[in-house]
């Protein structure tokens, strides 16, 4: 016979048990380092959301202390930069619009209120605070107390 290979049982048409259970074991592999990477993703968002939202309040915060002087009082708190407060002293200079573009104070990404302090914890004029995602005073990881006071 010329030109003919014959068929044996040696040729491949397919993969072997071992072939595919390590492409299975590849992909797993793959898979868990992906997951576990995404899994922190959220509260990563939410972490880096207060904050740009606690620069914000610092901001505005520091602006009131340039038209006022001071900054709101304790009994003010937070509000004092979205609505003219009503207790004294009562600010002379305030815009119209208020300090903050929102109609109310916003909460922190997990649906809290961010805490005022004035005078803050380490003799700071104030001090704006979120409590992270278990919402109490301390932590770690995505629990860390978030605040106006740290750079």
């Amino acid at each position: 016979m010329t030109g003919t290979i014959p068929c044996s049982p040696s040729s491949r048409n397919g993969f072997t048990l071992l072939e595919v259970l390590i492409a299975i074991t590849l992909v797993v592999i793959l898979g868990s380092v992906v997951g576990i990477n995404l899994i922190d993703m959220p509260q990563r968002g939410r972490q880096n959301a207060a904050k740009l939202q606690l620069a914000s309040f610092k901001t505005a915060i520091q602006i009131y202390m340039n038209d006022n002087g001071a900054p709101p009082t304790q009994r003010q708190g937070l509000e004092a930069l979205v609505e003219r407060p009503a207790t004294p002293p009562i600010p002379e200079s305030y815009p119209p619009n208020g300090y903050l573009d929102a109609l109310s104070v916003p909460k922190d990404p997990w649906g809290r209120d961010y805490a005022y302090l004035n005078p803050g914890r380490r003799g700071e004029r104030f001090e704006v605070i979120c409590y992270g995602a278990d919402g109490a005073d301390g932590g770690d990881g995505f629990d860390t107390d978030l605040t106006t006071s740290t750079p």
